[in-house]
């Protein structure tokens, strides 16, 4: 059986509101600009008994999650919430998801871990938060906006012991993505439901073995020499023939199973679908991008609004259209891996940094007259993790874009079985395990070689 969906009436209610796949931070820290701190020694005292009257410094880590890797976008955050809060210092330091791990593991075990950091809950609760090295956020939960929170992200923010480590602000609905010129010349679009964004799983591999006969040999790329992107391997796998990541209650990785299975042997058949252990997510955008491959299985908004790489948005270099589809299905029900992202405390020991650090996640993620917030969702190029939060995106060029994604994929965002136990390690077995069925590897041997490794990571 699949997991079961966002409630649908609840993700359609969301306002208009990404970390991209291929997205990278830098390595360098900022504070606020000197004309940004003129402005906070203008700001009104702190009142006496505010934990703010004395003079705080913190230090916030984030990984690439939109524009939270950018400092000018960040640094603009932080001199906000200096108008209010003055005396509370900011430091920020810029990840990426190459290195970003390995820096935040470095700095714990050195006895320098950050006071904050912004990510999801496979890092925050099920990784560290596990470790017991992050401080309860649940009084957060406890307040008018975190009581609105989707209750799916909620659960996916708390831990088995019931307290929470992360407090969610935006989040999105991963997808894939076709070239509309490269599948119009093939007649393939015949095989998809371009107004809804779908296909069934017997139509994608017609309409892939069309764009193959047309002369493009390489349809799509099984992308597998890291982590990187691979929420879209996963969900095409995954929805093909109704397999499942893990079990409901995320004790258990079920990825040998006979869908799973069927699924991959039938990848490995199709012309067209080609296995590649030198592109991670961001290679395989790059490659979409550059009409290289008809279509791209690590998209979302984000990339959807991208035009970093100088095309226009919604297009590919060359200009043709790239048009969202959601995974194909056997039985019409697509459930996509979702990204929740928020802020996580570690608990370093001091308590005056804890409270300063408190004092920034409210002020960014429940910014009473909302406007705060929205500026921090639009930050991110995802959606609000609460309803209340509806315009984010108003007057915006992307703003039809993020009601297209609103409409036709958010609804389809599956259970979040990445807090499973063990996550880090299983990540790195599934892309070893694509990586020898490309090579030639049996696929029920290696599916089975998978479970057993990562089931055996769940208990370390």
């Amino acid at each position: 059986m699949k997991k079961r969906l966002l409630a649908l009436g609840l993700v359609l209610v969301m306002g208009m509101s990404l970390v991209a796949c291929g997205n990278s931070g830098t390595s360098e820290k900022t504070t606020v600009a000197e004309d940004e701190k003129q402005t906070q020694t203008e700001a009104p005292a702190a009142e006496e008994g505010d934990a703010s009257a004395e003079e705080v410094s913190v230090t916030l880590w984030t990984y690439p999650v939109g524009n939270w890797g950018d400092s000018a976008t960040v640094d603009s955050l932080i001199a906000d919430f200096n108008v209010k809060n003055p005396n509370i210092k900011v430091t920020v330091e810029y990840l990426d998801y190459t290195n970003g791990d390995d820096q935040i593991n470095t700095a714990i075990e050195g006895g320098q871990a950050p006071d904050m950091v912004l990510e999801g809950p496979e890092r925050l609760v099920a990784n560290w938060g596990a470790k017991g090295l992050m401080v309860d956020l649940s009084e957060f939960f406890e307040t008018t906006e975190g009581s609105e929170i989707y209750e799916t992200v909620r659960a996916a923010c708390q831990a088995d012991n019931g307290e929470y480590y992360e407090y969610p602000l935006c989040m999105v609905a991963h997808c894939m993505a076709i070239n509309k010129t490269v599948f119009e010349k093939a007649d393939a679009l015949q095989y998809m439901d371009l107004e809804n964004h779908t296909w069934t799983t017997d139509d994608f591999f017609k309409a892939v073995q069309a764009v193959y006969d047309s002369g493009q040999k390489n349809v799509g790329a099984v992308y597998c020499t890291s982590q990187g992107g691979d929420q879209g391997t996963r969900a095409l796998i995954n929805n093909l023939y109704s397999g499942t990541f893990t079990n409901a209650d995320h004790t258990e990785y079920t990825a040998n199973s006979e869908e799973n299975v069927k699924a991959l042997e039938a990848i490995v058949a199709q012309d067209g679908l080609n296995f590649d252990a030198s592109l991670a997510g961001g290679d395989e955008i790059q490659l979409f991008r550059q009409e290289q491959l008809a279509m791209s299985f690590c998209w979302n908004a984000s990339q959807q609004n991208n035009v970093d790489a100088g095309n226009e948005a919604g297009k590919t270099n060359n200009g043709s259209e790239i048009i969202p589809m959601l995974f194909p299905s056997d039985d019409g029900k697509t459930e996509l891996c979702g990204g929740i992202w928020g802020f996580g405390i570690f608990d370093n020991g001091d308590a005056a940094k804890i409270d300063a650090s408190k004092k920034f996640i409210d002020f960014i993620c429940n910014d009473n007259d909302g406007i705060e917030t929205e500026k921090a969702v639009k930050a991110s190029g995802f959606f609000p993790v609460r309803p209340s939060i509806k315009d984010a995106y108003a007057g915006e060029p992307t703003v039809e874009t993020m009601e297209m994604f609103n409409t036709y994929f958010m609804p389809s965002m599956g259970d979040y079985y990445n807090v499973a136990a063990g996550w880090t390690n299983a990540r790195t077995e599934w892309w070893n395990m694509l990586q020898r069925i490309g090579t030639g590897g049996d696929v029920q041997t290696e599916c089975d070689t998978f479970t057993t490794n990562a089931n055996a990571g769940m208990a370390q």
